[in-house]
């Protein structure tokens, strides 16, 4: 297939009209029978910096480089994949090295453009960092790079994926990267920055390609089309552009994808068949069934796009896209802010987002992301859509909560009408803003006398045996003033508030040095009651001293609060010892005051052996020396048996 310039064959089903300085591919021929077909991406690679797309700062900033002089020995393109990192260094080493050179607009025709533009000259060298990312290939390319060039101006070293280079590497670099040759030029392109090291990045001018919008793909990609004498529907390439998410060489290679899926016409069904994703009609077919809460229909929606071949990750990444556009339209953006829909969608975009409403948006976006996460890691990505649709569905009544809030907030809720009230009989409620909720139990107020008029009595009694005088005048509303504490006058009081009041003690103090009864009397403790003690007391303790200490040897009571506990362990004994203040501190709070523990190991001694018990190991001994077996043994290694006592 012979292609032609734009503008010869454009047809009228694609709405976009190509650039006029898409760059004809090279007069060979590439078509499919010829066998030296070349790619699309390959084919309309950008040959001089005003067909570079996208990148219309760094073009001009080279440009100017080459018209002032001022050229420097490094530089560093960094950028996503398929921006144009790799033609941007062709091109300017073109630009350099071109007979006519240095020119802003390289000639194309001589040796050394032609052989720049395949990647076969001899002093523009294109080295993979990922292939050649040891010291020793840098020491070779230091020894090469002191060799004048050939033919050309310049040595280039274009080193693609320089962030792949080992750390001896970069080092090996160093020097002739900040003081190379005179001609010699160094070119990197990297897609990760942040690996290289910072006194590689120091000796550099870099530059950052971003990605390419979608409209300058898209208009690419026709370009393309009518080059290949290939017409599309409308809507084709913006679809394929966003696709390719700021990628022209991604873009391109689907573009290559379509052409031979469907050489003479494009359509958008066979965009969907071929990528897997869903029309946007089922789209918003979707989320009509996901705002009217019909889960039936959801899963009839998911059930066509599965027999239509529809990817369900793809088709959250879409819903994720078209929910972001409903968020920018829902926040007030306008048309052009949107990158998933088309313009023509607008209307239709600003009534179901202004339908879903902002916080419905927000939750749906989190839900489906979560969603998107989990199908990397799972093979049922359908029920997981599913699962994740129905949720959204479900979130019908989220605005009207929002809404309610906003309501409480400014102090007016209105509660909608019931079936025997007419929508003129709507109650509205008013809530003050800072009234409080009178509480449904009055609070009663204790009756404290002062200290100087109570007599302390010879033996006060427990607090639970005594009643609480309390008064019959309740707390106020919170309108009105709050009365002072009223105090008792009588001196004949002998309540336990008044004993505690001359301590100067808080209720909260009083009620605990009540519940602080002693639970267990000392003077009545035994042997037996101790030992009983202990082990409820460690039974309260986690981890390994509960273990130690209770394998003790024998437990006594010494009077009047000490617990003698004799071990015949010495790391049972050493550790309770290290850990003795957990063990106080239980034994305290089971009896109900301060105790004492003292630790004493006592190591048994093994008894003597007995006559007899002599007597059978030296029977024992004989019989094992005697026996064929060992005897055997002991021929073959030469071994003889010692009794160790």
């Amino acid at each position: 297939m012979k292609t032609t310039q734009v503008g010869t064959s454009e047809s009228s089903e694609t709405n976009v009209s190509p650039p006029n300085n898409i760059n004809s591919p090279t007069q060979e021929d590439h078509s499919a029978g010829s066998g030296s077909y070349q790619v699309v991406a390959r084919r309309y690679r950008p040959k001089t910096f005003e067909e570079l797309v996208g990148q219309k700062h760094i073009a001009h900033a080279l440009s100017n480089a080459l018209t002032t002089g001022r050229v420097g020995h490094a530089y560093l393109f960094t950028g996503a994949r398929g921006v144009g990192k790799t033609s941007t260094a062709r091109i300017f080493a073109k630009s350099l090295n071109c007979v006519n050179g240095p020119t802003l607009e390289p000639c194309g025709d001589c040796d050394s453009c032609r052989s720049v533009s395949t990647g076969e000259d001899i002093d523009v060298l294109e080295i993979d960092g990922a292939s050649n990312r040891g010291i020793d290939e840098i020491r070779q390319l230091r020894q090469n790079a002191s060799i004048c060039p050939s033919r050309s101006k310049f040595k280039i070293y274009i080193i693609d994926e320089v962030h792949m280079l080992t750390r001896e590497a970069f080092n090996a670099l160093l020097k002739i990267l900040e003081e190379p040759p005179e001609h010699v030029k160094f070119i990197f392109c990297t897609t990760e920055p942040s690996k290289i090291p910072i006194t590689i990045l120091s000796r550099c001018q870099r530059f950052d390609f971003a990605g390419i919008e979608t409209t300058a793909i898209s208009q690419r990609l026709a370009g393309i089309a009518a080059n290949e004498h290939v017409t599309a529907d409308d809507g084709v390439f913006p679809m394929l552009a966003r696709r390719a998410a700021g990628s022209m060489r991604d873009a391109q290679s689907l573009l290559e994808q379509l052409l031979s899926f469907a050489p003479e016409h494009i359509s958008l069904a066979d965009v969907h068949e071929m990528l897997g994703t869903a029309n946007d009609q089922l789209l918003f077919r979707l989320l009509d069934a996901m705002l009217r809460c019909e889960p039936a229909i959801i899963f009839a929606e998911l059930e066509t796009a599965a027999s239509e071949g529809v990817d369900f990750g793809v088709m959250v990444e879409q819903m994720i896209g078209l929910l972001r556009d409903l968020l920018v339209v829902a926040s007030g953006g306008d048309a052009m802010l949107m990158l998933f829909c088309s313009t023509t969608q607008f209307d239709q975009v600003k009534s179901i987002a202004n339908t879903f409403g902002l916080h419905r948006i927000l939750a749906s976006l989190q839900i489906l992301d979560q969603t998107h996460t989990k199908m990397r890691f799972s093979t049922q990505g359908r029920i997981l859509t599913e699962l994740a649709l129905i949720r959204i569905a479900h979130l019908d009544h989220f605005q009207m909560i929002t809404v309610l809030l906003d309501r409480i907030r400014e102090g007016n809720l209105a509660f909608p009408a019931t079936p025997t009230q007419t929508p003129t009989q709507t109650i509205t409620q008013t809530i003050p803003a800072v009234a409080p909720i009178a509480p449904a139990v009055k609070p009663v107020q204790r009756v404290i006398p002062p200290p100087s008029q109570i007599p302390i009595p010879a033996q006060s009694v427990p607090a639970s045996a005594q009643p609480v005088p309390v008064s019959t005048q309740s707390i106020p509303s919170s309108t009105q003033p709050a009365p002072e504490v009223r105090r008792s006058s009588s001196p004949n009081s002998n309540s336990v508030n008044s004993v505690s009041q001359t301590s100067g003690q808080t209720p909260l103090q009083r009620f605990n040095e009540a519940s602080a009864i002693p639970k267990i009397d000392l003077e009545t403790m035994t042997d037996e009651k101790a030992v009983a003690v202990w082990r409820d007391a460690i039974d309260t303790i986690p981890g390994m001293l509960a273990t130690y200490a209770a394998n003790y040897k024998k437990l006594t009571f010494e009077k009047p609060n000490g617990f003698f506990v004799v071990f015949d362990n010495r790391m049972a004994k050493e550790f309770c010892e290290r850990e003795s203040p957990r063990l106080l501190n239980a034994l305290s709070q089971a009896i109900g005051k301060a105790i004492r523990i003292r630790f004493e190991l006592i190591e048994e001694k093994q008894p003597a052996p007995t006559p007899t018990q002599e007597v059978n190991r030296n029977q024992l001994f004989k019989d094992v020396v005697e026996n064929p077996f060992v005897k055997k043994i002991g021929e073959i290694f030469g071994a003889e048996l010692y009794d160790v006592r």
